[in-house]
């Protein structure tokens, strides 16, 4: 499954109301990190099982970053169940980003 391109419009749906976890990035075009982070979450949203992978565009969706307190990206938060169940901020590895879905 491909990364899901999350807005303020399709949030609620794709996020807060899915039935599985979902590993949301919140990057920049102009973040180096992000960069480095973007092919890593793009390979695990190929291969991802029982949950799903969304990215959200700081300078583009605002009011979402606001809402869920981004100061630095990357952040890569996993919601389960509407909730935000875990955190991350800068680059992680690959098998970080897996631990947090974990």
């Amino acid at each position: 499954m491909a990364t899901i391109e999350l807005t303020s419009a399709n949030f609620e749906s794709e996020v807060l109301k899915s039935d599985v976890p979902v590993l949301v990035d919140f990057w920049a075009s102009w973040c180096g990190p992000c960069k480095m982070l973007t092919p890593i979450v793009h390979q695990i949203a190929e291969t991802a099982e029982g949950f799903k992978v969304g990215s959200v565009n700081v300078d583009d969706e605002q009011e979402l970053a606001i809402r869920y307190g981004i100061q630095s990206i990357p952040c890569l938060i996993v919601f389960k169940n509407g909730e935000v169940a875990n955190r991350s901020v800068g680059f992680i590895p690959k098998d970080k980003v897996l631990a947090l879905l974990a």
